[in-house]
């Protein structure tokens, strides 16, 4: 009878655990559906501004390059997109990486997205939202094991906006917020302003004239500020645009480049502007 009612108690601990997760990332569904819809909902329509290569004058060699291969002349504006990755994560640069399966929202006008990412064990979510940055991990989507928001949260933020901007290239187009500055004929620095902050980084491209590395001063969270790095790699056309569909983040600790978010792009479209 003991044994018996040792693993009905064990049963009942698995099911409600079970059931808890369940509810839990049913939760954080619901919330990321109610925010998507209120991001896309606030967007600016720039589908009506045109790409002409005209624009591309006075720009540093290296970016006119990179426009004219990942854009086509008469390219409208893109509003924004959606997309689903796969990938590996790490939770500490010394850890291991764990799998982790992710979609993304990302807006042009105001400059804003939202990023959910799941794994076994948690959900996160990173965003930046009317100007402000934030960071949520839940635990089996449900508990709230850490939560970050802040001046340099917003930093961050930000520059994660402006890196993966290589989806979204009429982003990077100058314009009031967006300027660009000649640092050699594989190089230049990318400056973006708002919200009355200014980030920057100094951009590499590769010989197919892409976007290769990206190289910033990052908060890592809270904390102080690291050299940062993020890699772009396998371009391929989408809806006329070229964009890369591997992304590697890494911080530079210690004098050593340390990946820790490596994402495989598995589905991108510039609309429906909806929840998956």
């Amino acid at each position: 009878m003991k044994k018996k009612a040792t693993w009905l108690l064990v049963s009942a601990a698995l099911a409600t655990s079970v059931a808890g997760i369940v509810l839990g990332r049913k939760a954080a569904a619901r919330r990321l559906r109610r925010d998507v819809e209120r991001l896309f909902a606030q967007l600016t329509d720039v589908s009506t501004r045109i790409y002409h290569e005209s624009q591309l004058e006075g720009l540093p060699a290296p970016v006119q390059r990179y426009f004219r291969h990942v854009l086509r002349d008469g390219q409208p504006y893109l509003r924004g997109l959606r997309l689903r990755h796969g990938g590996q994560f790490k939770t500490d640069l010394e850890g291991d990486w764990i799998d982790i399966k992710g979609e993304e929202y990302l807006v042009a006008d105001p400059p804003g997205f939202i990023w959910q990412g799941t794994t076994r064990q948690f959900i996160a979510r990173d965003e930046y939202v009317g100007g402000r940055g934030s960071l949520t991990v839940r635990l089996l989507g449900a508990v709230p094991i850490m939560r970050g928001a802040g001046p340099h949260y917003d930093q961050g933020e930000l520059l994660r906006w402006l890196g993966e901007s290589t989806w979204l290239p009429t982003n990077l187009l100058p314009s009031e917020r967006v300027s660009w500055a000649a640092v050699d004929d594989q190089s230049a620095r990318l400056t973006l302003t708002h919200e009355g902050q200014t980030v920057a980084y100094l951009v590499r491209f590769n010989e197919q004239n892409e976007i290769e590395q990206c190289e910033t001063q990052r908060y890592q969270g809270d904390q102080k500020l690291l050299p940062w790095i993020g890699r772009s790699a396998q371009y391929r056309e989408i809806q006329g645009v070229r964009v890369p569909t591997v992304l590697e983040g890494a911080w530079v600790a210690d004098g050593k480049r340390q990946p820790y978010a490596h994402f495989i792009v598995q589905e991108l479209s510039y609309g429906p502007l909806q929840p998956f």
